[in-house]
């Protein structure tokens, strides 16, 4: 598993910049799937990313609950930096089906 986790940011490199080697006509609905996979491994990649900060801010707080202010403003700060890489991808990849299919 973690030999997959750590080639998951390769895998999602190149979904992103392989879209536009399908410019040609007949491959624009490969350019959507390539573009549906982009999004669907950041928003994968987010949401594993997510999970371990609310685990780690959940174990501290029970740890020293005198914390748990600090630690919540500090764990939505975190979560709001992971889901905007999440809308980053989402971005490029309508982008990218948008340039090639438009």
């Amino acid at each position: 598993m973690r030999k997959f986790i750590s080639l998951l940011p390769t895998l999602v490199v190149l979904f992103l910049v392989s879209t536009p080697a399908f410019a040609a006509d007949e491959y624009k609905g490969y350019v959507a799937i390539g573009a549906g996979l982009a999004i669907g491994l950041a928003a994968l990649g987010g949401s594993i990313g997510q999970g371990n900060a609310a685990k780690a801010a959940l174990e501290g707080v029970a740890r020293n609950p005198e914390t748990a202010g600090t630690v919540r403003t500090l764990m939505i700060i975190g979560l709001a930096l992971i889901e905007s890489l999440v809308l980053f991808g989402f971005i490029i990849a309508i982008t990218l089906s948008g340039a090639v299919t438009g």
